[in-house]
């Protein structure tokens, strides 16, 4: 694989972790582009989020599959979550690691 297509991976798996983190924290996405209609809907960030997950996961699986490394702009707590696949409220409650987070991980 060239170096431009390694880079240009790279580039999509750090649009992909900026689009979930954006969503995460209710800022502004293509997604709010797309549906502008569903913002007064209180499933709206949910769905949002979803997307951005999924986004990412995908993202993820071509990593693998192109046999690259992804897991280095990630802790080792996101790269666990990616991981599992799973949107869960723990991934959405933790995925910033606090100074004192680091005690639960097992």
């Amino acid at each position: 694989m060239g170096n431009w297509s390694a880079e240009f991976m790279d580039v999509k798996l750090s649009d992909a972790k900026n689009h979930f983190e954006r969503a995460l924290d209710c800022k502004h996405t293509e997604f709010d582009d797309l549906y502008p209609y569903m913002i007064e809907h209180p499933q709206f960030f949910w769905y949002k989020r979803y997307v951005a997950w999924s986004e990412l996961l995908t993202i993820v699986k071509l990593f693998e599959e192109l046999d690259l490394e992804w897991r280095e702009p990630f802790s080792e707590r996101q790269a666990e979550y990616i991981g599992k696949r799973v949107m869960s409220s723990r991934v959405l409650d933790e995925w910033y690691e606090t100074n004192d987070s680091k005690e639960h991980v097992g």
